[in-house]
């Protein structure tokens, strides 16, 4: 299909059939669907610009229209989503030189940020107030999530084969198409095949709650699942807990950071998590990671004064 591609032709004309070519299969849907929205948003922004017109200054000021209604994390996933592509152009010889080189990345102010986890005790205080029935609901998978840290695809895609109660682990190898039509789907990456650990408490309920289901269905699901449902859900009882308002991924940052603080390596949580690298980790939990390490300064400290 690039074959019969020419420097005149478009360049959004282009990027689509580079996606087609090289993203279409190879990754997730969710992330596809990423691309093709940038190319949507090369053609409202550069429809009739042409591969060989695609120049440092051309490429600087595509990316300051953008950048005008997006923040910089956003744009600067919109720069990398590109560059693949035009470096492509560059290596079969339709483009003369890279015109993403030393591009500058702009956006707007990032708005307020919406709190991601709670403490520990606001944890105990929120598992408390959940209404905990002997049939399945949607306030069994937040208490799972909250104890597991899965995320909410993997949560659903859980079915009664996936529990080892006499090894007190769970057993996560695909995710729930919740964003679609349903069905199984394989995990995030890799890394994301694993067991999870789970208390004895979690052992017991759980072995008495889904003792009759079939084991090779869905615990969760029974029907189109929304994430805004059990959001709402979640919502409803940090209100009535007294906590600050969390979403359902919310839970599982919840339960890294408690396990962070509890002085868990940062390589055992990213295994729990299912990341593909530690430093996926230490990204997403940054802010507490050096929070634990100011912490550590003092101990050092201590330590020290107390010789002699």
């Amino acid at each position: 299909m690039l074959e019969d591609v020419k420097r005149t032709d478009l360049f959004c004309d282009y990027y689509e059939k580079w996606i087609t070519v090289y993203k279409e299969g190879a990754i997730r849907k969710v992330t596809l669907a990423k691309y093709h929205m940038t190319h949507r948003w090369l053609k409202r922004l550069i429809p009739n610009l042409k591969i060989c017109d695609l120049t440092r200054i051309s490429y600087q000021q595509l990316i300051n229209d953008y950048a005008v209604c997006h923040e910089r994390q956003t744009t600067m996933d919109f720069h990398h989503q590109l560059k693949g592509a035009i470096m492509d152009a560059v290596d079969e010889g339709l483009l003369d030189r890279d015109p993403t080189r030393k591009a500058i990345i702009k956006g707007k102010a990032p708005c307020a940020k919406k709190i991601k986890y709670i403490n520990q005790f606001e944890l105990h205080s929120l598992l408390d107030e959940l209404e905990l029935k002997p049939e399945v609901s949607w306030e069994w998978l937040i208490m799972l999530i909250a104890k597991t840290g899965l995320r909410f695809s993997e949560a659903l895609a859980l079915t009664p084969k996936d529990f080892d109660f006499s090894h007190q682990s769970i057993s996560i190898s695909k995710t729930w198409d919740y964003k679609g039509d349903g069905g199984f789907l394989p995990t995030k990456n890799r890394s994301s095949v694993r067991k999870v650990q789970i208390d004895w408490q979690t052992v017991i309920q759980f072995s008495e709650l889904i003792k009759n289901l079939p084991e090779d269905e869905p615990i969760f699901v029974s029907g189109k699942v929304y994430n805004s449902t059990v959001n709402d859900i979640l919502m409803r009882y940090c209100k009535k807990a007294k906590v600050p308002v969390i979403s359902i991924h919310g839970l599982r940052h919840t339960h890294a950071s408690i396990l962070l603080f509890a002085g868990v390596s940062i390589a055992s949580v990213a295994r729990r998590l299912g990341h593909s690298s530690m430093n996926t980790t230490q990204r997403t939990y940054l802010h507490i990671i050096q929070e634990l390490e100011n912490r550590d300064v003092d101990l050092v400290m201590r330590s020290l004064s107390g010789l002699s």
